[in-house]
């Protein structure tokens, strides 16, 4: 399995403003123009294609029939997050330090605590004077997740890595299995871990990038030694004494935070990334957020859809509820359901934003995928948001891409 890509800061442009074409669109009336799904003969058997022109009028076919949206509902969860936590957001992690030197992290589920973020907040501990710790605890309480991902799958893939409080590396390991059988680290910026060793054991020669959950059946300790683990390593590289020894344990009470870090990235940037290379991991994190900063923390995944819920209502009216359902951030459940119409009207209101998705042949768009599902929703290049969402057996996405570019992409 090949590596996936190494996530980097990102600096986007908004620009633009939908406001009035959004109004235009939520009150429309219901069958307002809409086109013969006979005009796309043979490309679509379930599903359905719209567009807003540039009068305001959607046009398409099967407008208000409920498909599943696959990753295309992460720009549903982009939109919310830079409403109710604002583009500056940042998230905190919490570093707690006790009498006999043990190290306590309390996390609320910064995505992006990558190696080169955990080396960052080593400097930071060591710069407050940090030179000595016995055991290091990691702290959960702040997510209360009564069930796994919404559609996480258990394979080793990294877009079904699970989600927790403090996590590193979006719960994956990159590694190199050589001739002989020796793992080592993929990245120079991660040193290699006795998980790493663990997990690579009995691999064919090559490199990987693998989802450490996999087959796990408490989530939690997998995650905790993981974060302990890349933490110890880090303090040993700059010099800080650290014992062997981890655990999962709560922040004493009363205790205050020796150090808190705040994410290096801000949450455009951080959903900027989660838009370009579909990120489940940062999708869902992102999606507790929400929940929590609106009903206070723990974490939980009913906090996170009461929140998506009344938002989407506040920012496409109430009739949204008819025409989103999302149950998760990341569009991994096939609970979750979506109509051209409301696609759109999601676009419409992300028009400011909409540079924050990647261009792929000449479009700003996302695409959306699971086994029957092929799915596209973006941005021409004249700025018109379209929408083709097929739940069939037969990809013909950008086909029909093509024939919308055709007829409502031009100046």
């Amino acid at each position: 399995m090949p590596i996936c890509p190494r996530w980097t800061d990102l600096h986007w442009l908004c620009r633009g403003c939908g406001t009035f074409l959004l109004l235009l669109l939520i009150f429309l009336p219901e069958q307002a123009a809409p086109a013969a799904c006979s005009s796309f003969a043979g490309l679509i058997r379930n599903g359905g294609v719209g567009v807003v022109d540039r009068s305001g009028t959607v046009r398409g076919c099967e407008l208000d029939t409920p498909f599943i949206p696959a990753s295309i509902l992460k720009i549903s969860t982009a939109l919310v997050a830079l409403q109710v936590l604002g583009p500056d957001y940042r998230f905190r992690t919490e570093f707690h330090v006790d009498a006999a030197g043990d190290l306590f992290i309390r996390g609320f589920g910064d995505p992006m605590l990558v190696s080169e973020e955990v080396d960052l907040i080593v400097r930071e501990l060591r710069a407050k004077g940090l030179r000595r710790i016995r055991a290091i605890y990691i702290d959960p309480a702040l997510f209360a997740l009564d069930t796994d991902v919404p559609g996480r799958g258990d394979s080793d893939n990294p877009y079904d890595a699970a989600v927790g409080p403090v996590a590193v590396n979006f719960n994956t390991v990159a590694l190199v299995v050589a001739g002989s059988g020796a793992v080592r680290s993929a990245e120079p910026q991660t040193p290699t871990l006795p998980l790493m060793r663990e997990l690579g054991r009995g691999l064919q020669p090559g490199r990987y990038r693998l989802n450490i959950c996999k087959g796990q059946p408490r989530l939690q300790p997998v995650m905790a030694r993981y974060t302990a683990e890349l933490f110890r390593a880090m303090f040993r590289r700059h010099d800080i004494a650290c014992g062997t020894e981890w655990g999962i344990q709560t922040v004493p009470a009363g205790s205050v935070p020796f150090h808190v870090h705040l994410e290096s990235r801000n949450l455009q940037q951080i959903c900027a990334a989660m838009l370009r290379y579909s990120s489940n991991y940062i999708a869902n994190l992102i999606f507790l957020a929400i929940g929590a900063q609106r009903f206070g923390y723990p974490a939980t995944w009913a906090k996170a859809r009461r929140t998506m819920t009344a938002e989407l209502a506040l920012l496409l009216g109430p009739a949204a509820a008819t025409r989103i359902r999302q149950v998760d951030g990341a569009g991994l459940s096939r609970s979750d359901r979506i109509t051209v119409r409301g696609m759109l009207m999601l676009l419409q209101a992300f028009r400011s934003h909409r540079l924050l998705l990647p261009e792929r042949r000449g479009v700003r768009l996302k695409t959306g995928t699971l086994r029957g599902v092929y799915n596209l929703a973006g941005y021409l290049a004249n700025g018109t948001p379209f929408v083709v969402l097929l739940n069939q057996p037969q990809n013909r996405r950008f086909i029909l891409l093509d024939r919308l570019r055709n007829r409502y992409g031009g100046g």
